[in-house]
């Protein structure tokens, strides 16, 4: 079954940077838009960016910038780079895969991003 495994958080200075990667294994991953979603407590769960199968990218306002999405179709990962962090992008980030045609959408278990001094 689809599977995705998120790595790389932990916690960073402000104005530090950090690099989040996700595994996918169980779907054929270079149809699949790929996504990083974030969810800080008490609020909802958020769009951050994604990255569709042919490449074109999308990055919510508030990190336009500053992240960077990529994707690795020989190795079936997505990453984020993010740059010049904030303590407000401090949340859990959420990998997602979505085929929308077929109404196909994962998630991975999430990884603690922490933004503090």
């Amino acid at each position: 079954q689809a599977q995705l495994v998120e790595s790389g958080g932990g916690l960073v200075q402000p104005g530090g940077s950090l690099r989040l990667s996700c595994a996918a294994s169980g779907i054929i991953f270079s149809i699949y838009t790929m996504g990083w979603y974030r969810q800080a407590p008490g609020l909802q769960r958020e769009l951050v960016a994604i990255i569709t199968s042919t490449g074109r990218t999308y990055y919510a306002d508030f990190v336009k910038g500053r992240f960077a999405i990529s994707r690795d179709n020989a190795k079936n990962t997505v990453s984020l780079q993010m740059n010049s962090l904030k303590a407000e992008d401090t949340a859990v980030y959420y990998c997602n895969a979505e085929f929308s045609t077929k109404g196909f959408n994962y998630w991975g278990q999430g990884t603690q991003v922490t933004v503090s001094s």
